[in-house]
């Protein structure tokens, strides 16, 4: 069956949409009837395919009672639906970002991530999370609490149905984030995440020098129903890039990283002789 056109914004918005409705209390049935739709409109709609104009969209969302704040997003969601990259800045409390790579990675079948500098976030543990919190730009003005949870939240994500590809350098392992104490706990994890079958670590050794991704971190998020995204961050903005030629991009990154780093086996090795 081919994967359907669905980009990450419109995905986005129609999960926006599909809780709205359901706090509404009110059926997807039930609601097309009050607005003398087709329940297959609203269906679409759920699903991220548009279907509707600008003022049936703000008709719903009224009827669903959303809030002000809350309805100008889906408005501005619903005009970038047909866009193929999707540009996220961070609000207060937990980041924009954040929220959608959750809603993004829940949808994925494989994971695939390359993470230059650090632990890469899926295997962060708690005391490693706050250590990099305690040390960006935004300590003062986050709630490093609320972000670790919603961080830790994400490892939900793992299971056996699901395929994980973490390829990092060998300076993520090395960089001292919190302290030997925090370091130890969060090799560990690693490592016991590298034992799971589904789950593999791959890592770049320092000895091997320039390499494929010194361009940054990024991941790629494949689907069964959807085509493959790639998810990239700066200080304070993200983005899901979606065009083909970028992608292609990306997957080429990753074949070169798949050459230049450790076998999953050397790679446990690696990290086993940093902790001694």
């Amino acid at each position: 069956m081919p994967k359907r056109t669905s980009s990450v914004v419109g995905r986005s918005f129609g999960d926006g949409v599909r809780d709205a409705i359901q706090r509404s209390g009110m059926t997807q049935r039930r609601l097309a009837e009050r607005l003398d739709w087709e329940e297959a409109k609203v269906s679409d709609l759920v699903k991220g395919k548009g279907g509707v104009t600008e003022v049936e969209l703000a008709l719903l969302l009224g009827l669903c009672g959303v809030e002000p704040n809350e309805a100008k997003r889906l408005l501005m969601l619903y005009r970038e639906t047909r866009e193929k990259g999707y540009l996220v800045f961070p609000e207060d409390g937990i980041p924009d970002e954040v929220r959608s790579l959750i809603e993004q990675e829940r949808l994925a079948n494989k994971i695939t991530v390359w993470s230059m500098n650090v632990i890469p976030g899926p295997l962060q543990i708690p005391a490693y999370i706050r250590a990099l919190l305690a040390r960006s730009v935004r300590a003062k003005t986050v709630n490093a609490e609320e972000i670790v949870a919603a961080k830790t939240e994400r490892q939900r994500i793992f299971h056996y149905s699901r395929e994980f590809v973490f390829y990092l350098h060998e300076q993520a392992l090395r960089l001292p984030v919190g302290g030997p104490e925090v370091m130890r706990d969060q090799l560990l994890h690693l490592l016991a995440m590298a034992n799971r079958k589904y789950i593999s670590v791959r890592v770049v050794p320092t000895a091997f020098g320039a390499h494929a991704g010194l361009s940054g971190s990024f991941r790629l998020l494949n689907y069964e129903k959807y085509e493959p995204v790639v998810f990239t961050e700066t200080e304070n903005t993200s983005l899901f890039v979606e065009d083909k030629a970028s992608l292609a991009t990306y997957v080429g990154v990753l074949e070169l990283l798949d050459h230049q780093a450790l076998d999953a086996e050397e790679s446990k090795g690696l990290i086993t002789s940093i902790m001694a």
